[in-house]
């Protein structure tokens, strides 16, 4: 009956759902779903289960259905069923197989919560999985937002286990009976989660055993230095952004005053979609010519003098500057292709077809457009600018002609190549080129 006590407890202490509300519960069949749906109905309260079958583990997936289904059967609630073609929708959007399994599953809870009236979602993330979270993002690069992991509650996603440890779960489970299925893919070091679970977690444990409360205490006061972070911010949109009808207007004078300039900068302009290496390339051009671009998927910031004016990319922007991600292999331009691919082999073709540029000088998103009055590059084989207009008259390119060659434009504004004519000399291969991305024209 503790155990019960304290899952109501923290259920009411962070305001996680009104006990007249339906929950959709995500049950895999592991202990933790297992758990959790069990504690839901000595609870009281009303709810469903939903089971993914992801079919990436043969016999063992269509036995995890079928346990499930009799879990649901047992404690008499309504039950949701799906199948993914997970290898082909991560083969398709050319993403690793657990982000194509996390896309779907999120994505049908949220229809099914939608279409079944349902309050909430619950999902059985417990305080491993919180602090495999935070030294995951801590591995792999985060701001605030990642050291405090997963919370609570998310919009429409609750986690009413955060309380427990793995270690608390299994001793529940085993002193109630409960019957669950194991995941083998748990035991397999190729994810990056589960060698943090199998080796790095236990080796912290032995300098703190009350790791998990260590982890807890501190997600809390990350947390909370979040929300100081963004009052800090939302006062700061009231006195740096000034709103036009042209434009979202940044004096750089208060920029350069901002302290610390990267982290209150980025904070800013990422609700804008900028990503991190693009805010830290403007701070470093803050002192260039007017008329510089900084890009993201959605906006451009431009400098003009002692001011950033911020514009959204119009819909005929769109079309005409297209857009190119690190995951892309291909886009479409004017009446030819542009094949993106990479390699670490430091060779070239002297091709103005192609163009081998040193991958870790690329900023991203990259833009393909047509040129504009004010481009300038730096020609390979030559260390001096050059406009644009000017290169193409030298290289005799008839005037309707001009318009329509594609040219390739950093994540900081600088062309990197105008397609099918010259390379920028900044960013070709050297001899401290570590990785290569060929960018290929192809013409119809």
């Amino acid at each position: 009956m503790l155990l019960l006590h304290n899952f109501l407890d923290y259920i009411r202490l962070n305001t996680l759902f009104h006990p007249d509300q339906r929950i959709l519960l995500a049950v895999s069949g592991g202990k933790d779903s297992v758990l959790m749906a069990h504690l839901f109905k000595q609870g009281g309260f009303k709810f469903g289960i939903a089971h993914c079958n992801f079919g990436l583990r043969a016999e063992e997936s269509q036995r995890d259905e079928r346990f499930v289904s009799a879990l649901a059967s047992q404690l008499e609630v309504p039950l949701y069923v799906t199948h993914f073609a997970t290898k082909a929708y991560a083969a398709e959007r050319k993403i690793s197989t657990q982000m194509a399994a996390r896309d779907l599953r999120y994505s049908w809870f949220e229809e099914l919560r939608i279409q079944e009236n349902y309050n909430y979602i619950a999902v059985a993330h417990h305080q491993d999985d919180a602090i495999e979270t935070v030294l995951l993002n801590l591995v792999r690069g985060t701001g605030i937002a990642g050291l405090h992991g997963i919370l609570p509650k998310r919009d429409n996603l609750i986690r009413p286990l955060l309380f427990l440890s793995r270690a608390g779960i299994e001793e529940v489970i085993q002193r109630k009976g409960y019957d669950f299925v194991e995941d083998s893919s748990n035991a397999s070091t190729a994810y990056a989660r589960n060698k943090l679970r199998l080796g790095v977690i236990p080796l912290l444990k032995e300098i703190n055993p009350n790791l998990e409360q260590t982890f807890e205490h501190n997600i809390l006061r990350f947390a909370e230095t979040e929300l100081v972070l963004q009052q800090t911010v939302a006062g700061l949109r009231t006195t740096l952004l000034e709103e036009r009808k042209d434009g979202v207007y940044l004096s750089l004078e208060k920029i350069k005053a901002l302290n610390p300039k990267r982290l209150l900068l980025f904070e800013l302009l990422k609700v804008y979609n900028f990503t991190e290496t693009v805010v830290e390339e403007l701070l470093g051009s803050l002192n260039k010519q007017s008329g510089t671009s900084f890009y993201s998927a959605s906006h451009r910031i431009t400098l003009n003098r002692d001011q950033l004016i911020l514009t959204t990319i119009t819909a005929e922007e769109v079309y005409t500057n297209k857009i190119i991600h690190p995951s892309d292999t291909a886009i479409t331009f004017g009446n030819g292709v542009i094949e993106i691919s990479y390699t670490e082999l430091l060779s070239f073709e002297n091709n103005p077809q192609k163009a081998f540029v040193d991958a870790d000088r690329l900023i991203f998103p990259i833009v393909v457009r047509t040129w504009q009055e004010g481009d300038r590059f730096m020609p390979i084989g030559m260390r001096n600018y050059k406009k644009l207009s000017d290169f193409f008259i030298d290289q005799k390119i008839p005037l309707p002609q001009k318009d329509s060659i594609p040219i390739l434009v950093n994540g900081n504004g600088d062309v990197v190549w105008v397609a099918g004519l010259r390379q920028d000399n900044r960013y070709k291969v050297t001899a401290t080129t570590k990785k290569v991305v060929i960018f290929e024209q192809k013409l119809n």
